[in-house]
């Protein structure tokens, strides 16, 4: 995950009279150098020689928003065949030949896009530019590769969901949220129906691949020690000859009516031990005005130890045994917004009861924001930011995120205006807007014969 959702709490501890006194402080301004290659390949690099060290980052295009009805799960599968191997590279050798070279790698599917980073020493920027450009022109994408990454996949779903309490129940029911019909995009889960990916062919696989993996498809940011020239002769040979693909179909995602009354849903968890509640509210895309807004007011319900949430229910009136918040808990997304607020019971605690707790506490929220609470939250999605700056990988996140989300990677320095223009007004407008029970959808979690 991009580095600003990782909560930071070390510029915390400095008070609001002398955060006022000193000013704050700001995120370094990053540089962006940018060029597109004829066949579409859009490149942004940010030249940093502080460490010897270099991200070679991929964005594809591409996420479970991009997939149909009875083919869902090809963007996730993508993230697994894409280690297959590929014309110059054997399956599995990407991974040897990068952690041979002393650097770490790996890739992710969120719901608008998947991507595959490698961060090493800055003097084989040219092998990560080659790995990539080797598996974009000529992926291994054969019958042996597909049953195989079915298979993981699989197991995948068994290990990280199926066997896990509660988790299963959100990745299948949160998208639910989204009306299927208006917004398929995200009405379905990322890793997709396993009865899809048993059907799928060869054939739909090398359509998809040929589709959405192509150049005019993908954004590259390269970050740290490397010298521009160098790296735009690198991309050019490598990339240069990759021909462009057609231009994918549009995704769509109508805004959804509020329900005009709480959706509940009472679900038998066979491995919890304890009740839970998780309440989810739609909400907005990274570009609208109320998200910074809506990201800070997370921070303060339910990220840490002395956010509400936890300070209410789990040390004060001792219902849950853990609560916090869950902002875009998939990954951003472009088109629609999640919030939501996850609870567990306490010994005891009647699963209805909890609820009705959780519910009182996010009712608050458009009533008691504090100015406190919103500098403190200020300071942490700052000091997160600030500290994301001294990483190569970390920095070609948040250039990525600025052009696919923002619309520019310009606006890398740009957004943090955003965050700081928020007030606590402003948080109790969009508590009031948004955390609203029509708009809403509550999972009770209880064990499975209780």
């Amino acid at each position: 995950m991009p580095s600003r959702w990782i909560k930071l709490v070390v510029l915390c501890a400095l008070g609001t009279t002398l955060a006022a006194a000193l000013g704050a402080q700001q995120p370094n301004p990053v540089r962006v150098e940018s060029f597109t290659l004829p066949n579409g390949l859009r490149v942004h690099m940010v030249e940093d020689h502080s460490a010897q060290v270099v991200a070679v980052n991929l964005w594809y295009d591409v996420g479970s928003r991009n997939e149909r009805p009875g083919r869902t799960g090809f963007a996730h599968l993508f993230e697994h065949m894409m280690f297959q191997g590929s014309a110059n590279v054997k399956k599995a050798e990407h991974g040897q030949f990068v952690e041979r070279a002393g650097g770490t790698l790996n890739g992710s599917t969120q719901p608008d896009k998947t991507n595959y980073y490698e961060a090493l020493p800055s003097n084989r920027l040219n092998l990560a530019l080659w790995l990539e450009a080797d598996r974009m022109r000529s992926l291994a994408i054969n019958a042996e590769n597909l049953r195989n990454q079915q298979e993981a996949v699989k197991e995948e779903r068994r290990l990280r969901f199926d066997n896990q309490p509660y988790f299963g129940y959100f990745v299948d029911s949160l998208p639910v949220m989204f009306d299927r019909d208006r917004c398929f995009a995200y009405a379905h889960s990322t890793i997709g129906s396993m009865a899809d990916l048993d059907a799928a062919t060869v054939a739909d696989v090398q359509a998809f691949f040929d589709l959405y993996y192509a150049p005019n498809n993908a954004i590259l940011v390269i970050t740290g020690d490397f010298r521009p020239a160098t790296a735009r002769q690198l991309v050019r040979d490598y990339f240069g000859g990759i021909p462009s693909g057609k231009a994918p179909p549009p995704v769509t995602c109508a805004t959804q009516a509020s329900t005009g009354s709480e959706v509940v849903k009472r679900l038998p968890d066979k491995n919890a031990t304890l009740p839970a509640v998780l309440t989810a509210f739609r909400t907005v895309p990274p570009s609208h005005a109320d998200y910074p807004a809506l990201e800070l007011l997370s921070t303060i319900l339910g990220t840490g130890e002395s956010s509400r949430l936890n300070r209410s229910l789990v040390r004060e009136q001792k219902v849950a045994v853990a609560a916090q918040a869950l902002f875009d808990p998939f990954g951003p997304m472009r088109g629609a917004g999640v919030f939501g607020a996850l609870t567990i019971a306490n010994q005891g605690v009647d699963v209805d009861s909890l609820h009705a707790r959780l519910a009182a506490e996010l009712r608050n929220a458009s009533t008691d924001i504090t100015q406190e609470e919103l500098t403190k939250a200020k300071n942490s999605w700052r000091s997160s930011t600030i500290f994301g700056r001294q990483n190569a990988l970390a920095t070609s996140e948040a250039v990525h995120y600025a052009a696919m989300y923002l619309g520019s990677p310009e606006a890398v320095n740009s957004d943090a205006a955003r965050y700081e223009a928020v007030t606590v007004a402003d948080l109790r407008r969009v508590a009031a807007n948004y955390l609203r029970p029509e708009n809403s959808l509550t999972m009770l979690i209880v064990p499975e014969g209780r």
